[in-house]
């Protein structure tokens, strides 16, 4: 059985069934079913905990250097172990479900009063532009924050995952939790049904993004040309007052004045402009 001070040998005996009952094999080893990686769960710890850090090569080169192995720790040695770290923690998971709210609004009211929002920030991005990958974070009022990810393609049980990172963090069902993403429709539905107090947010980076985009558009449309019919006016400035209203927009969301947000409702008409010609 390897340590972290290096390998032992236990006595393991074998035992025999008993002759009653009809047995796949005739005989069983107690130990070798308590231990069956043959690792003691503080190496296995350290094991998976460096190679959460730093590559399989560097952790087996780290682990050999400060702790009293007995023997040369591989690369693949420590992939085995946090391969089989993380199939148990994933068996360990609850089943994946549809919505986790199973409270009604009257049990809610009797529970205790909870404690302050939980923030939950959600972002995705792709993987060599070919596997998405969600990331997140989790904050509570008081205690340390914590951080997960998994590949959306593959992970079967996203949202059972994040709804035991928020239990363990002892969220309640009157708890409010606000939840800040990129405005992804995966995104958006990961945290749907989690909580009856959710509250869901568009972060402030993907509404500056939005913002910019939407000011770099509107440098390119012209007025139009001055009407015949009508006495002669000063030349109006479209790009100009667009560009002005979105500033403005911008300015107001992040002071958070919605209502004045609101009001700038102009931009949703499309204007009578002249389109640019292009070479």
């Amino acid at each position: 059985m390897r340590t972290l001070f290096g390998t032992l040998r236990v006595d393991s005996p074998r035992w025999w069934h008993c002759g009653c009952l009809p047995r796949v094999v005739r005989t069983f080893s107690p130990l070798a079913a308590i231990l069956p990686e043959r690792i003691t769960p503080e190496l296995s710890y350290l094991q998976a905990r460096f190679a959460g850090l730093v590559s399989y090569g560097v952790s087996a080169a780290m682990l050999g250097e400060i702790l009293p192995l007995g023997r040369v720790l591989h690369a693949s040695t420590v992939r085995r172990a946090v391969q089989a770290t993380a199939q148990r923690l994933e068996d360990e998971l609850g089943e994946e479900r549809f919505s986790f709210i199973d409270t009604c609004q009257r049990d809610r009211e009797e529970l205790p009063h909870p404690d302050l929002p939980l923030v939950v920030g959600l972002d995705g991005g792709y993987v060599h532009s070919s596997a998405k990958v969600i990331a997140g974070k989790s904050m509570p009022t008081e205690g340390p924050a914590t951080c997960f990810g998994y590949v959306q393609t593959y992970d079967k049980k996203p949202k059972r995952r994040l709804y035991e990172i928020l239990a363990s963090q002892g969220m309640q069902a009157n708890q409010q939790v606000t939840f800040l993403t990129d405005g992804g429709e995966d995104i958006r539905d990961l945290p749907l049904y989690l909580n009856p107090q959710a509250e869901h947010l568009l972060d402030w980076f993907h509404v500056t993004m939005r913002i910019t985009v939407m000011i770099t558009m509107a440098k390119s449309p012209r007025s139009p040309p001055p009407d015949p019919d009508l006495p002669p006016s000063p030349p109006a400035d479209l790009a100009a007052d667009v560009s002005a209203q979105l500033e403005s927009l911008k300015w107001f969301c992040w002071h958070g004045n919605v209502f004045r947000a609101r009001t700038v409702r102009d931009l949703e008409i499309d204007p009578d402009v002249e389109e640019p010609h292009i070479a």
